[in-house]
């Protein structure tokens, strides 16, 4: 469980530096920039915790939580020249925290007592809903309605983790398989920029 918390407030941090580059090539103030690493951070997990109806939201519940996105924050604006070059050491960060946040998501919902399909879309929306506001509000097309494989690959991740759950998989190992489904779908996606099909 420890070894969870980490992860959780890693991904936490690398979602508020993604969210405060969001605003590189943009006119921005560095309050601009703090806000949107914040919402980043927290966009999905309290979006998740509040169609869930779970209180309090989990960055007010545990401050640990609020001081790794402060540190992501300071980390972004301290080190700007430096964590620009490593946007794609950052994609990585924030694909691993996207398989971790997703499974986190769905066992969340799962012990909030609601239908496993809808643990599934709750898992995907712990992911993805940070980057979407984030997108969203950068005046960017976010990046759930791109042809890049990213929400997919959480929903899929989601499916897997609540296969082996009904089959009474050991939580750590469901945790690391599911996950590593995630991971591997979009880094496959980005590596080789493959895509859904395209409405037509």
């Amino acid at each position: 469980m420890a070894l969870q918390y980490i992860f959780e407030l890693l991904g936490t941090y690398f979602f508020a530096i993604s969210g405060a580059l969001a605003l590189e090539n943009k006119e921005q103030d560095m309050f601009g920039a703090a806000f949107m690493g914040f919402i980043t951070a927290i966009g999905g997990g309290s979006l998740r915790d509040i169609l869930l109806g779970s209180y309090p939201l989990v960055w007010i519940g545990d401050i640990n939580f609020f001081y790794a996105i402060l540190a992501g924050i300071l980390t972004s604006f301290v080190a700007w020249n430096f964590v620009r070059k490593l946007k794609r050491t950052f994609l990585l960060f924030d694909t691993v925290g996207i398989g971790f946040f997703t499974i986190l998501g769905v066992e969340k919902a799962l012990r909030m007592g609601v239908r496993p399909e809808i643990a599934a879309i709750m898992g995907m929306f712990t992911a993805v809903m940070g980057g979407v506001i984030r997108d969203t509000l950068s005046n960017e097309v976010p990046v759930l309605f791109r042809k890049e494989i990213y929400a997919t690959a959480c929903l899929s991740g989601a499916i897997v983790y609540l296969l082996l759950y009904y089959f009474g998989l050991e939580r750590e190992w469901n945790l690391l398989i599911s996950s590593s489904v995630i991971i591997t779908i979009r880094l496959l996606a980005v590596r080789y920029k493959l895509s859904l099909p395209t409405l037509r």
